[in-house]
This record gives C-alpha cells, structure tokens and sequence, in this order.
C-alpha cells in the first residue's frame, strides 16, 4: 500500500481510537507503510500490550525512533470543538487525540524514513522504529518490557530520538537530553473514628496530618545540579470521610508524587518522608511506586547533529532541557548510547481540543529527515 501524503496517513492514525493500552491497529497501518521500504516487523506483545519494532538493517550506525501509539482519553466529547477521532482541519490546525502527542511525530519520522531511503538508496544507517501502546497509562508491559527483551539479547542503539512533543512555541525550541525520575506515594494516616462533638474521643487523621504536610511541601530535598531543575513534591490527591459533617473519619489518605533529580536517591527520598512521619509519631501505612529513574545524555554527536539541523530549517538556537515529565527514554536509555526527545509543540497535549499546525509536521519531517542523512554521513 502506497502512502504519499503524510496529512492523510496523519488523519488515518488519529481515526483510531487508541485509548491507552488499545493500539486500536495503528501498528499494523505502520506496517504496511514500512513493509515497501524494506522495513521487517518483529512483534513483542505482552499481557494484550502491542508492541512493534521495524527494522530496515545494515551494518551502518544504528538509530533508533522510539514512539507511542496509544492517547489519553478524550475527557467529555461534548466540550470538543470537533469530534476527538475524526480529525478535521481549520485554518492549518488539525484537531484530533493525539494529534501532538504524539502521532503527528510518528508520521514525521515515517515519511523523512520514505524520502530518506528513496534519496539515498545505497545509505548505511541501521534504522528501526520501535513503537508501543502502553505508554500513556501504567507503562508496566510496552518499552519496559521491550527494554528486558533487547538487554537480554544484547542489542544496543548507537542513536535513539523519541518523538515526544518536547517544543514548546515553535518547533525546535527546545529538545530533551534527560527527564527526571519519578517515586509516587500512596499514604493513609490511620486515626480513630468519632463524633465531632466529642473529639476527646476520637483522633482525627486531618489535623494529625496537618503538620506533617506542612513539613514535607517546605522541605528541600536537593539543589539540583546544572542540567536538573530540584526534585519536585507535589500531593495530587487528599481523601477523608464520607461525607458526613459531624463524623471524624477513620483515616485519610494522600497521594503524592516526587520528580527527582540525579542530585538525590529512591532510598534517600523514601528515609526522609519515613523520618517526618515518625517525627510527628503518626500512625500510617505507606506504599511506594517507583516508574522511572532518571536519565540524562551527555552532550555527544547526537544533541549536536540534531541542534543543527534544527538551526539549519528553523534558524533557532535549541535549548537543551531535562524539565517535564517521564517518558519512555527512562527505559530505552540501557539500550541506546546517546537518547534525545524531540517532537512537535506541547502546547494542547492532553487537553480538550488537542491539535497540532499542520506546517509543524511538515517542517519536523524535513529536521527528521536532516538528521538521518547527517548521521548517515559519519
């Protein structure tokens, strides 16, 4: 099957409704754009989790594009301006789940592949495109299992760019060399049920826990260091009661999430928050999740090659960043030497009405497509 305008194939992918962990057949579509071009699929599926990887080999330098195909629900159709999963056009825009984050970057890096190959047919990169659809959700059977599969069989990436909407205003604004690492809490205060008009005989969880969040939002946890902002502490969820005004509740229970720095440990997070529980002699139950550790790439040939081509279609000086959340290059980074995030503009990601300028996915194919014929060249 022949696939000429990367718009349309766009359109196509967004039609799928690949709510995460649903693939919903974006990676068989894939398929079929990369089979003429030489392109073998090998599958690696686990617990109904799709995973792909595409290989066009050679013994060249290896780079690889590491994507997701799954999107956060759409929220409440009715507040959209046009249907989430059939992608409408306005005035250079596309709307549509997805459409920045991040199926406008596959397509990208599918169609630069295309011209790529069709430009130089004797080239001798090994590419690949791997692709899964457990990222957007728990992340526990798409690339962390990939990830296991590859080490265990030795195989390591020269290259790897991960197509996450990392722009911010404009396209090549901002890249990432590195992404925090990411330790979530879910933590229940035990007190002592009562009446509130006899609090003598009760304890109420809310106050005792009162001074605890208080000394844990106040605390610094690290400086960060010249590439990573400080670790973060954010409580994303507090729940107590049933919704009675003249009962103190049983317990309360908090959810809290730290993005950390390389400046600071799992071990050494986990120990202080244990040390201020204790401090306040509270009574609790903690249990911890650990998603990612953080991973950061030294300024190498593959910042610099990307950053010029950036330079060279845009005009823009790109900032290397390591803010924002996690990705799946918290995994891949065991098999690839050098990982960069690289993607179309943020700015909608998740959000009512997501979108992406349709220029924006022309112009990151062009920087695509720049890239794989500067690596080519080594």
């Amino acid at each position: 099957m022949e696939f000429d305008n990367s718009l349309e194939f766009l359109k196509l992918l967004i039609k799928k409704k690949s709510i995460t962990p649903e693939d919903d057949g974006c990676q068989d579509l894939i398929e079929s754009f990369l089979k003429p071009l030489g392109f073998n699929r090998r599958v690696m599926n686990f617990n109904n989790v799709k995973n792909s990887i595409y290989s066009n080999t050679t013994s060249g330098k290896s780079i690889c594009f590491l994507g997701h195909t799954d999107v956060v629900p759409p929220g409440e159709i009715k507040k959209w301006n046009t249907d989430p999963f059939d992608p409408q056009i306005k005035n250079d825009v596309l709307y549509g789940r997805g459409a920045s984050d991040m199926k406008s970057s596959i397509v990208s890096f599918l169609f630069a592949v295309k011209e790529f190959v069709h430009e130089v047919p004797n080239h001798k990169l090994n590419l690949n495109v791997a692709l899964t659809s457990d990222e957007e959700g728990v992340a526990e059977f798409g690339i962390r299992k990939v990830t296991e599969v590859l080490l265990n069989e030795k195989i390591n990436f020269d290259y790897c760019i991960v197509g996450e909407p990392t722009s911010e205003n404009k396209v090549g604004d901002m890249i990432k060399i590195g992404r925090r690492g990411s330790l979530s809490g879910n933590l229940t205060i035990i007190g002592k049920r009562g009446h509130v008009a006899y609090p003598n005989q009760a304890i109420n969880p809310i106050h005792t826990s009162s001074k605890f969040i208080n000394d844990i939002i106040n605390c610094k946890w690290d400086k960060g260091n010249d590439d990573f902002p400080p670790t973060s502490f954010q409580i994303s969820n507090v729940h107590a009661g049933d919704g009675a005004n003249n009962v103190i509740p049983e317990e309360i229970k908090i959810l809290f999430n730290f993005r950390y720095s390389p400046e600071t440990t799992v071990i050494k997070l986990k120990e202080k928050v244990l040390e201020i529980l204790e401090r306040h002699q509270i009574e609790y139950k903690i249990d911890w999740s650990h998603s990612g550790e953080p991973f950061y790439t030294k300024k190498g040939k593959l910042t610099e090659i990307i950053s010029r081509s950036i330079e060279k279609h845009t005009k823009i000086h790109t900032t290397l960043s390591t803010i924002g959340g996690t990705s799946d290059g918290r995994f891949f980074k065991d098999v690839s030497s050098e990982i960069v995030e690289f993607g179309v503009t943020n700015k909608t990601i998740h959000s009512i009405n997501e979108c992406v300028n349709i220029h924006d996915v022309t112009l990151l194919s062009k920087i695509y497509k720049e890239i794989l014929i500067e690596i080519n060249k080594q």
